[in-house]
């Protein structure tokens, strides 16, 4: 179920937690007031089924929303079967335990063009991540697979990609990194172009595309070929009042999981910016 308003959160533990596992994060999390996190599964996913039934159980408990990060190590234009099928392996597992977990959005990096066409490794995504949640409707694991918008463009990801497989496969729906949207051509920095890009959710996947979003933010530097680093939100110069301005004109629900150095205080302070708008 989509949340009733827009949550606040952070992508991996907060840094003030006092341990590393997920269930001190959570309890980190509601210890700020915030409302959700996003678990780190981005070097493999580590944990058993236990562990995710611990990790459940606090999330109910301390009432905060996850959501999940596959692996990096995913490719669906590889052209090496083996690669291919092990990138499926690793958002398949990463959905399952993530779904024991409680999380339903499961983020994911799809890919690269290598020296594909945009139009072939379209069409590679599309079958892998059909394939994939054929499975996981198979198997009664109710995930929602979000390829990433990305910040470099050797990477598959570009907003319109992202919103094409979201229309055209169920369980599919975008993660919107308006960092990476950024950072990609150097533009989606302003408040009409913020506009534009809500409206194109909108068109592509009606009034649920604004209902249940889900999105990073972050400060990033960047070069002529994209994304570079990530940066603190007021190190940076990305415009974030005028998307939290444009969030809050859409009506807009879901997730903003913050992915700055900083992580929670960028979270505190995006989440009061948005309040007082």
């Amino acid at each position: 179920m989509p949340p009733k308003h827009l949550f606040f959160g952070t992508g991996g533990i907060p840094r003030s937690t006092k341990g590393t596992s997920s269930i001190s994060g959570i309890k980190r999390i509601r210890e700020l007031g915030l409302d959700c996190m996003e678990l780190e599964f981005v070097q493999g996913v580590r944990m058993g089924e236990k562990g995710a039934k611990n990790v459940l159980e606090t999330a109910k408990k301390e009432e905060v929303a996850l959501s999940v990060h596959a692996p990096y190590y995913i490719n669906l234009n590889s052209y090496d079967e083996e690669k291919l099928k092990a990138s499926l392996e690793r958002i398949y597992q990463a959905a399952r335990i993530g779904s024991l977990c409680g999380a339903e959005s499961i983020v994911l990096h799809a890919g690269f063009y290598q020296k594909s066409s945009k139009k072939h490794t379209f069409e590679s995504v599309s079958k892998a991540l059909k394939a994939i949640t054929g499975q996981l409707r198979e198997e009664g694991i109710p995930a929602i697979l979000r390829p990433e918008t990305m910040g470099k463009r050797t990477q598959f990801g570009t907003l319109e990609e992202v919103l094409a497989l979201s229309a055209e496969i169920e369980g599919v729906m975008p993660c919107l990194d308006f960092c990476h949207l950024h950072a990609r051509e150097g533009k989606e920095n302003s408040h009409p172009e913020f506009t534009e890009i809500l409206s194109q959710i909108e068109e592509s996947l009606g009034k649920e595309g604004l209902s249940n979003m889900h999105m990073h933010v972050a400060g990033v530097e960047y070069g002529l070929n994209g994304e570079k680093k990530h940066l603190n939100l007021k190190e940076s110069d990305f415009n974030y009042p005028d998307l939290m301005q444009a969030l809050k004109e859409f009506r807009t629900r879901g997730s903003v999981i913050l992915e700055s150095p900083v992580l929670e205080q960028d979270a505190l302070m995006l989440r009061e910016l948005y309040d007082r708008i």
